[in-house]
């Protein structure tokens, strides 16, 4: 085509297609931006944003339920469920305005509310009007991912998407999935009154952590009431008068577990239906994602994915991340392609406390087969976790054998999310352990445990031979 109606078109509005339409925005090129949904996405209508103003709240009903922690005798708290759940959605309306028509509009995006197909690699329609593009990106995300579970469908069962409708405290919670999600809602819950059971068929809960990680969080869980039901395997789901039953096997054995509600927290599935992408035979794996290459491109050159519906990181950082190559790549394409990096992505599950980590853990190591040295700094040690009363947790560093190369950090611990920015940074610009030890870090904080983490490093490698020089020096001086 010799003229096109638009330079970008982005299918979705969420993390990953907002900041394509962004970034497209800010270099002053032509942005068709099209949801059928709300704008916003998952992460900011039923994923990160509801999630966390939950966990505020139960948070806080934990810590006034064991304020003799803090040297306060007797202190209590009366809720309605239902008040916390309008908390959340008033946290939801409040960050709107970040994700709202109204803002994009204002930065020159054209956007449309409508489902979109795709016709062509140039065409896409949307409400039956047919836009001419130079660059299509699709952003279109995932969704809860619901197990064949025999009659799982008699009951109204939650996934994290209708979670948030919920205006009563269940008595009875089933978690299915004892990955990052089903960890905080259980906890969540229980916290809030609520008997949790989670129901996982691995041999533990958050199962890409380290075995001593998920262990501490499976023990911290069943202080806190939640039942712990791992290697379980949901069959069915039985309706007996006024009571649900969820049948598992356990080892060959036969399992049942009372519920009033059930969550489905299995994972999350590729949104790719709907939208045209077979008609127009762009690639698809097995798991349902798009197939894409190096520079995010889907089997054309003017066609680009990113975000959840990519993989192989579904968090609202790593779609972010590959907005920016997938929109740089599109509209300078064929000029210079920025292959995506994915060397260096933290995540969080954020429980409490928070479970924090990036690159290499002994599990991935060891799966991996590459050689590591393991540094480590328990938190009881720590000045300001102390003051806090949170003295619990550990961080693990993973080094090139003999070298303060950073391999991976993980950070079991408060503020873990928080704590582990320190070694993203380190690892992206390639500081060492020797570089976090020299950094002036403010007394009394958490970050210190970063430092303190470097200095049992240097002291595991500080040459014997110097030393024994230094006391003869020092000897000597006397």
């Amino acid at each position: 085509m010799s003229t096109y109606d638009a330079n970008l078109v982005v299918i979705g509005a969420g993390s990953a297609g907002l900041v394509s339409a962004y970034i497209g925005a800010a270099i002053k090129a032509k942005v068709i931006l099209i949801e059928r949904g709300k704008m916003g996405g998952d992460c900011l209508n039923t994923g990160c944003v509801p999630s966390k103003s939950l966990i505020a709240s139960a948070k806080l009903v934990h810590q006034i339920k064991h304020s003799n922690r803090w040297g306060i005798h007797t202190a209590s708290a009366t809720f309605d469920f239902n008040d916390i759940m309008e908390r959340v959605q008033s946290v939801i309306k409040t960050i709107e305005p970040h994700d709202s028509v109204e803002r994009y509009t204002s930065l020159g995006v054209e956007v449309i509310q409508g489902q979109a197909t795709i016709k062509s690699p140039t065409k896409v329609e949307v409400n039956g009007r047919i836009i001419s593009t130079k660059n299509i990106i699709i952003a279109t995300g995932a969704k809860p991912f619901v197990p064949p579970i025999e009659d799982l469908d008699k009951v109204q069962y939650l996934t994290s998407d209708n979670i948030w409708e919920l205006k009563e405290l269940p008595k009875k919670l089933v978690v299915l999935g004892g990955g990052p999600i089903g960890c905080e809602l259980a906890q969540c819950f229980a916290r809030l009154g609520s008997k949790v059971s989670i129901v996982e068929m691995l041999p533990q809960i958050m199962i890409r952590e380290d075995e001593e990680i998920a262990a501490f969080m499976a023990n911290r869980f069943e202080e806190e009431g939640i039942n712990i039901l791992t290697n379980h395997r949901a069959i069915k789901v039985e309706v007996d008068g006024d009571h649900k039953i969820l049948h598992c096997d356990y080892n060959g054995s036969p399992v049942r577990v009372e519920f009033d509600q059930i969550l489905v927290a299995v994972g999350r599935a590729a949104r790719s239906e709907g939208y045209g992408l077979e008609q127009v035979e762009i690639p698809i794996s097995k798991r349902r994602t798009i197939e894409t290459d190096e520079y995010l491109q889907a089997g054309y050159p003017s066609i680009f994915a990113c975000g959840d519906i990519v993989g192989p990181y579904q968090f609202t950082h790593v779609a972010a991340h590959q907005a920016w190559y997938a929109a740089i790549n599109a509209l300078f394409r064929p000029f210079k392609k920025f292959r995506v990096d994915y060397s260096v992505i933290p995540w969080a599950t954020y429980t409490d406390p928070e479970v924090a980590r990036v690159g290499l853990n002994e599990f991935d190591a060891k799966e991996k087969n590459i050689p590591y040295e393991v540094t480590r700094y328990d938190l009881g040690g720590l000045d300001r976790a102390l003051a806090d009363g949170h003295a619990e947790g550990v961080v693990k560093v993973l080094t090139i054998p003999g070298k303060d190369k950073i391999l991976g950090a993980t950070i079991l611990g408060s503020h873990a999310g928080e704590l582990i920015a320190e070694f993203v940074l380190a690892m992206k610009h390639g500081l060492g352990m020797n570089k976090i030890l020299g950094t002036i870090h403010s007394y009394p904080t958490w970050m210190e445990a970063n430092k303190y983490a470097a200095g049992n490093w240097k002291k595991a490698h500080a040459p014997e031979w110097a030393l024994n020089l230094l006391e003869k020096f020092h000897r000597w001086r006397r």
